[in-house]
């Protein structure tokens, strides 16, 4: 085919696709066209379509109706395999790794360099060293997938797609879960891909990515394409106004800075568990600590170990005045309570309902004689719901179906119902669109000024700097910098991130 008759033809091009899930139009006869060779941006509230309709261009979805092409020629997808063998990848939002198999086990699973009906583990090796170094990822390819962090585990679904040399690749949220460092190389490795004549469908919350990288953006709004812009015409506000229907107000709402001797909620000292080596932190009544550094830096670790979900091997955990021992049970009948990482691994069970995901940590006093009350599990679910503002959804849904917003929102009643003292929110925003980030931080900001103490924990420098009193920074498993007042900026916390020589 010519070079310009190629340049022509759209790469993929979708006409009047729909789905439906049961009685929910989740997309409406949407059209999109892809250009060859360019990164397109879709973009969207949680609930609006995208991840979907990156599904069905993956074949992990079937349409219910409309027709899609690939350079021309119409195709229709019933399975992953089948998007694969046309040279269509897709890295999902939320990681899926075999956790037994080693790192490059999963990169090349399907493809694997056979002799004699077996599987080459030399030449498997030594094709995920060549992906990995020209990748610029560092993992190493007999370790245990399931030992990855998300973050890692997301390098894993980016090498998997380009083990594929796959012509077109739909990444659903790939820098959700990953440092800004790594976001950087990401970055790096998808302009590099579009040189190589690459096709990138670009799902993104974050609208800086899109703007940085994107040619094109398409908007979807209740499953409808509302706006298809080109990026170098457009703002983060015009997104923002685009996705929502309306200008959105600040990034981050106004809030009351705690007394400087308000009371000690948590206060941390020495500890050292798995991950971790002698940090120290506090959190007072009132306040919102943010506990930032690099993935890897031991920020999870540390939460998990002050939750009693990690040995503590040194130091102690003083909570209320008093040391607390024992596991994650006895920390939140104390009053301290966690928001994980991973809402898909460590969070939500996502075959039950809402209404049971909601009132899981508190069955204890929903039940009598071993069986759930449930007039009284109804009522004290809808009510922590509502106030934790899940919307659009029935309590009898599997919670697996809402937005990632709203499963978020689900995470925060659950621990709310227990009425902690402490509240660890780690990545409390990760997936999860601007308008429901922004109903998350209100009400962070709304438990902290009620009394509660928070310790959050993002890798979004800008959340940590909007949200909180006082940052403490991690490096290597240790706390290393706290940053107060006119001393909390970008700048001061990624030299600590980085510094070898600053101390706590």
């Amino acid at each position: 085919m010519p070079q310009a008759e190629q340049e022509s033809i759209d790469h993929v091009e979708l006409q009047d696709v729909s789905k439906h899930y049961g009685g929910v139009l989740a997309l409406d006869r949407v059209s999109l066209k892809l250009k060859p060779g360019a990164v397109h941006a879709l973009i969207g509230e949680n609930g609006a379509g995208k991840s979907t309709l990156g599904k069905i261009i993956a074949g992990a979805v079937v349409a219910d109706g409309g027709e899609m092409a690939i350079a021309g020629s119409t195709v229709s997808f019933r399975n992953p395999k089948e998007a694969l063998d046309h040279g269509v990848a897709l890295i999902a939002q939320e990681p899926s790794v075999v956790p037994r198999l080693s790192i490059a086990e999963n990169v090349l699973l399907g493809s694997e360099p056979r002799r004699a009906g077996f599987v080459n583990r030399r030449a498997l090796n030594r094709r995920y060293r060549e992906l990995a170094a020209d990748a610029g990822f560092d993992l190493p390819a007999s370790a245990p997938a399931g030992r990855l962090r998300t973050a890692e585990q997301q390098q894993v679904e980016i090498l998997r797609a380009l083990a594929r040399d796959a012509t077109v690749i739909v990444m659903d949220e790939p820098s959700a879960a990953l440092s800004g460092p790594d976001t950087e190389r990401l970055h790096e490795i998808v302009r590099e891909l579009v040189t190589r004549g690459k096709t990138i469908l670009l799902i993104s919350h974050f609208l800086r990515e899109v703007l940085a990288l994107a040619q094109t953006v398409t908007v979807l709004r209740d499953g409808r394409v509302v706006a298809d812009l080109a990026t170098a015409e457009a703002t983060e506000g015009s997104l923002v106004e685009a996705m929502l229907g309306r200008p959105l107000t600040a990034t981050f709402p106004d809030k009351t800075r705690p007394a400087k001797d308000a009371p000690l909620v948590l206060s941390v000292r020495g500890l050292s568990a798995p991950g971790v080596v002698a940090a120290s932190v506090d959190v007072r009544q009132g306040e919102i600590v943010g506990l930032a550094g690099l993935v890897g830096a031991g920020r999870t670790e540390l939460a998990r170990a002050i939750y009693g979900a990690e040995p503590i091997s040194a130091g102690e955990v003083v909570f209320g005045g008093e040391t607390l021992r024992g596991g994650p049970r006895g920390r939140l009948a104390a009053g301290a309570a966690l928001i994980p990482e991973s809402r898909k691994d460590s969070g939500l069970i996502f075959t039950r309902s809402v209404l049971e995901n909601a009132t899981l940590a508190r069955l204890d006093r929903l039940s009598s004689m071993g069986f759930v009350k449930r007039g009284a599990e109804r009522r004290a679910g809808l009510e922590i719901l509502e106030r934790c503002q899940v919307r659009g959804a029935r309590p009898s849904a599997r919670v697996g179906a809402l937005s990632g917003g709203n499963q978020q929102k689900v995470l925060f009643a659950r621990m709310l119902l227990c009425e902690p003292r402490l509240l660890i929110a780690d990545e409390p925003t990760r997936g999860v669109d601007v308008g429901a980030k922004r109903a998350i931080y209100e009400m962070l900001v709304s438990l902290a000024e009620s009394g509660m103490g928070i310790l959050l924990i993002s890798s979004e420098l800008e959340e940590i700097l909007g949200l909180s009193d006082r940052v403490v920074v991690m490096r290597r498993g240790r706390t290393v910098a706290e940053l107060v007042g006119p001393e909390m900026t970008e700048a001061a916390v990624l030299a600590a991130a980085f510094s070898e020589g600053v101390s706590r």
